[in-house]
């Protein structure tokens, strides 16, 4: 596929139009997605916030790669605000056919499809679509590539702030296979974006991304210096679909230098919150008794993924008040 010309995200008004990454986003264009995110959290066990907000809107989502968390909670999110949701199983549509994604795209349009939910190995492909889509349809980001998941990211600064009151300020550490992450580079750019101190990209060697990536960051390959003193541990699984076999660590090794126990975690700040995009590869990248241990948010970053979508899907559909 030809490379696509990244599309501006905003329009002429400033108003947000797509989400294919948070690299450059105004930062009030964050914080009003977050706090718009916060108003849709709603606690375990009571009834989760819905509207119909985006009643006569209709929504894709076409995944060409495996998904649990983030195609249901973008489906919750679209129902929950009281739009209607078409699910394409690209594996099985036009596209094994031969058609291509503009030309899938363009018939969905035709139909009267408001917004595409897009997920793809080539990171092209949403940024392709956007430039392509009449003026009043959004394109979403689910996750392209290695190169960006940015409701991920907003996911994970919505679990940092609402677990320690802020963002500005803290030290955030993501350890593991950063090179391969879509996740880490989302998530890096919301956190520096809303102001904290020091984000640090923790890796062995192999796994550390180019030097020209993750500007701003400081970098550490060592787990031990990388998440001393540190107010979050972000811990990532190993992409093992996106890297040679010959490139896949041994896990058993991997797990001995830099699995996350509650040894090591001691190193960080006494407070400290353990946070994992999932899915998790436990005695690999991170202890059991740490995913469910005391210090663990990774059900609440679940929980906030819904929230999170729901706010992206209103403000741009809607416009809203934005800044």
């Amino acid at each position: 596929m030809p490379a696509a010309k990244p599309a501006e995200q905003l329009r002429s008004d400033g108003s947000l139009r797509h989400l294919l990454t948070l690299e450059g986003l105004p930062r009030a264009t964050l914080e009003h997605l977050l706090e718009r995110a916060s108003h849709f959290v709603a606690p375990l066990g009571q009834m989760p916030s819905r509207n119909a907000a985006l009643h006569g809107k209709t929504v894709a989502i076409m995944f060409a790669e495996p998904s649990t968390r983030t195609r249901v909670s973008f489906e919750l999110a679209t129902h929950r605000l009281g739009a209607d949701v078409i699910n394409i199983e690209v594996q099985l549509s036009s596209r094994l056919k031969g058609e291509s994604v503009l030309d899938t795209v363009a018939t969905l349009e035709s139909m009267h499809v408001d917004a595409f939910i897009l997920r793809d190995a080539d990171a092209g492909v949403p940024d392709l679509v956007a430039g392509h889509v009449a003026s009043h349809v959004s394109v979403l980001s689910g996750g392209a590539g290695s190169h960006a998941h940015p409701t991920q990211g907003l996911l994970d600064a919505l679990t940092v702030r609402r677990a320690k009151g802020r963002i500005e300020g803290l030290s955030i550490a993501i350890v593991g296979d950063v090179r391969h992450s879509r996740v880490a580079r989302s998530a890096a750019q919301a956190f520096t974006a809303l102001g904290a101190g020091d984000v640090r990209i923790v890796a062995p060697p192999a796994l550390m991304p180019d030097a020209g990536e993750f500007i701003g960051c400081s970098r550490h390959e060592s787990l031990a210096s990388g998440i001393t003193g540190a107010d979050v541990v972000m811990m990532l699984r190993i992409q093992k679909e996106r890297m040679a076999a010959a490139a896949i660590p041994d896990e058993a090794h991997y797990f001995a230098e830099w699995g996350l126990t509650r040894e090591r975690l001691r190193l960080a700040a006494a407070d400290a919150i353990v946070m994992h995009p999932q899915p998790m590869n436990r005695g690999v990248e991170i202890a059991s008794d740490v995913a469910d241990g005391p210090q663990s948010v990774i059900r609440d970053q679940v929980r906030h993924g819904v929230a999170v979508r729901m706010a992206v899907l209103e403000t741009v559909l809607l416009r809203g008040d934005q800044p």
